[in-house]
């Protein structure tokens, strides 16, 4: 079992030393993060206090904010009430397109999501999604995938009923039957994956390329490019950790969640923990997700993904 003893000690990485305190001048006395129970990395990082360890020798706090998924995150952020936080690929945009001023500071390959269906569901391809009710999050991920999915099966969004609902209602949509499919992310894909008659109707894998990003206040980058640049380096380290430590991971998630292990394992195996600084690959990628949001009217303006990517030392 992971303790903060163990956890600390596999990254030595983490610990600034007394020439890299006096090289940060005057950075803000607080960072609040923004985090969702599923996000592996903030959440290891949060159970185990590594950014505190990080931080604390420079006189910063770190406060911990908890989000259900990443619109409401990014929208805080937007106003000003967190400084960073880890989100899907979609929320970014939506953000961008409300004029958020807000920057990536790093990428993730994507973790597990799926079109799951319901017990008792006689769908059998993505074209059967035609005239169906399908749950997904407004302006997340799986709104993507699930556009995404469309496109591949011939079909377009006036085709389907989209039913925007969070996690925990959609699951409960679900279980009732008053959907017909949902879009999710893991641990919630895990979680439901194998209940009785459940099936999963096409994984993000045979759809799409999905990825996942930490966001910050371009105002909090300006004032604080050391930390930031320390704080992404972090991030890269606890991926680097949780690869290779995948059981001590789900004993982590599956306190924080309070979900069985077992769903948690499974969603914990798909994600690849591979932390990346901001490059044009990724930026392409987040532009082709604005321009179809975009073409279908549901962002109203054209915007440049690559105006809102911050590269350390540019």
């Amino acid at each position: 079992m992971t303790t903060r003893r163990s956890f600390l000690a596999a990254l030595p990485l983490l610990t600034i030393g007394t020439a890299a305190t006096r090289a940060i001048a005057s950075p803000d006395a607080k960072l609040r993060v923004g985090f969702q129970k599923g996000e592996s990395i903030l959440l290891a990082a949060k159970q185990n206090r590594s950014l505190e360890t990080l931080l604390n020798p420079l006189g910063i706090d770190v406060q911990w904010i908890e989000f259900q998924f990443g619109p409401p995150l990014l929208e805080a952020m937007r106003v000003g009430a967190i400084d960073i936080g880890g989100v899907g690929d979609t929320p970014p945009v939506f953000a961008q397109a409300a004029h958020g001023d807000l920057l990536y500071i790093a990428g993730q390959r994507g973790g597990g999501q799926a079109i799951l269906l319901p017990s008792g569901s006689t769908l059998q391809t993505l074209h059967d999604l035609k005239g169906k009710k399908i749950a997904f999050g407004r302006g997340s991920a799986a709104q993507n995938l699930t556009l995404a999915a469309l496109e591949k099966a011939g079909l377009t969004y006036a085709d389907i009923q989209p039913v925007y609902l969070g996690p925990a209602d959609a699951g409960a949509a679900f279980e009732r039957g008053a959907i017909d499919a949902w879009t999710i992310w893991d641990p919630y894909y895990a979680l439901f994956e194998t209940r009785p008659g459940v099936r999963v109707l096409a994984k993000s894998t045979d759809i799409t390329e999905q990825n996942s990003f930490y966001m910050a206040r371009r105002g909090y980058v300006e004032a604080n490019p050391q930390v930031t640049a320390k704080l992404v380096g972090a991030f890269a380290n606890i991926a680097e950790w949780a690869r290779s430590h995948r059981p001590d991971v789900t004993a982590l998630l599956a306190t924080a969640t309070g979900m069985p292990i077992n769903a948690v394992r499974r969603g914990v195996d798909r994600v690849p923990f591979v932390v990346l600084p901001m490059d044009d690959e990724f930026a392409r990628s987040q532009q082709k997700i604005a321009e179809r949001f975009r073409a279908l009217g549901l962002i109203p303006t054209d915007i440049r993904v690559s105006d809102e990517v911050w590269r350390a030392g540019a």
